[in-house]
């Protein structure tokens, strides 16, 4: 199969289903935001492998290529995967890695080791696919549990974050009005 079809050089793209819509549609554009989302993300797990969280990394960027198919897919609910067992996941492991964190008493600056500064960069990726999604939904509907997963994603990336700090003694610098 070729890489290339030619078949975008007029400024569309096919979605599944055959219909042609403009590549620069709000739909194209959260199935790109996905895509550098999960992109991102695995620049994250390239950078260390041996980290806790890597196995559920992993499951993550699966959810989002199903997140990017259902985008793709509009009306087609046999794409409509991510829901609530990947929202409870995400919600467990916040749970379980808040608990092992220091309490959060101020807004913090994004950084800290580099797994950090890009899991940090993630979720301000993931947030902007959240933006996409809500969006989209004001045009055509966007499944609940979509619109809930992005915003869960984001909090994950946050926490996951901190954590990779906390695991490498990485102190977090506190925001300080002014400065």
């Amino acid at each position: 199969m070729k890489i290339y079809t030619k078949t975008g050089d007029s400024g569309e793209t096919g979605l599944i289903g055959g219909e042609r819509v403009g590549k620069d549609s709000l739909r194209i554009s959260a199935i790109g935001e996905v895509d550098e989302l999960n992109a991102l993300i695995g620049v994250v797990r390239a950078i260390d492998a041996s980290f806790p969280l890597d196995g559920l990394l992993e499951k993550i960027q699966g959810w989002l290529f199903e997140a990017g198919a259902e985008f793709a897919s509009p009306n087609e609910s046999r794409f409509a995967t991510v829901g609530q067992s990947a929202i409870d996941a995400l919600e467990a492991s916040i749970d379980e890695q808040e608990r092992d964190l220091p309490e959060l008493k101020n807004f913090i600056l994004p950084g800290g080791n580099l797994l950090a500064a890009h899991l940090h960069l993630a979720r301000s990726v993931c947030r902007r696919v959240e933006r996409t999604s809500l969006c989209l939904h004001r045009e055509e509907p966007v499944r609940y549990e979509l619109r809930v997963f992005f915003n869960r994603l984001a909090d994950w990336l946050f926490i996951g974050a901190r954590t990779a700090n906390h695991l490498s003694n990485v102190e977090e610098v506190n925001w300080k009005r002014g400065l």
